[in-house]
């Protein structure tokens, strides 16, 4: 069972999400908050698997939400995915930068919600290409933050997992694209990650462009 938080200031969001993902056998909407010192305590109090946050409510913003939760290791099984009405709007790096696992559009189609939950519960890409293409365009436009030397430490195999990842592929995908097994793929890119020191998917995405691993095209 997947389980879910929550996090939007707007009543009527928070009740069409929780309708559409009751409706599934594999996902159970374990609690909800109107802004986001709420969402965190009920994350520290329920666990979930993932906790859908709103960018912009009252008290503490999404942004802020999701740092602190990045950064409590009793919630590093909390997968966090941010609501937005903008797409990619000023607000979604910073939110990737502390900590978020991908973003949705709040008019995102039922199925695509239920799908995202289900991708990101198993910490697989979450960001879709278009998406992905996106983050890139915003990224090319800013300057690199990261140096490339934080990519030493990591094995042929692992910078290229690392570059297959941030251009949107599953780990299937990855999988093929290198003739390894998904596991091996898996393994990989999970390695990557604890070398790098990224929470998730995401943050590998970014640090793959800000390092320069990865360019545009």
């Amino acid at each position: 069972m997947i389980r879910v938080l929550l996090v939007d200031d707007q009543p009527l969001i928070r009740s069409g999400f929780r309708a559409l993902l009751d409706l599934e056998n594999d996902i159970e909407v374990v609690a909800e908050a109107a802004d986001g010192r709420e969402g965190l305590a009920l994350a520290r109090e329920h666990l979930p698997d993932i906790a859908l946050i709103d960018i912009r409510m009252p008290v503490v913003d999404g942004i802020e939400a999701t740092r602190r939760i990045a950064a409590d290791p009793a919630l590093a099984g909390v997968h966090v995915v941010i609501l937005t009405n903008y797409g990619l709007d000023e607000y979604v790096l910073d939110a990737l930068r502390a900590g978020a696992a991908g973003f949705l559009v709040k008019d995102i189609q039922p199925e695509d919600l239920v799908h995202s939950v289900r991708v990101a519960a198993r910490g697989d890409a979450l960001l879709a290409p278009s998406i992905t293409r996106r983050l890139i365009d915003r990224y090319v436009a800013q300057p690199l933050t990261t140096s490339g030397a934080a990519l030493e430490e990591l094995t042929h195999r692992e910078r290229e997992a690392v570059a297959l990842v941030a251009h949107g592929l599953s780990n299937d995908q990855i999988a093929a694209r290198m003739v390894i097994s998904s596991a091996t793929a898996k393994t990989h890119i999970n390695r990557a990650m604890t070398k790098l020191h990224v929470r998730d998917r995401a943050q590998l995405v970014v640090l793959a462009y800000e390092s320069g691993l990865v360019t545009q095209g």
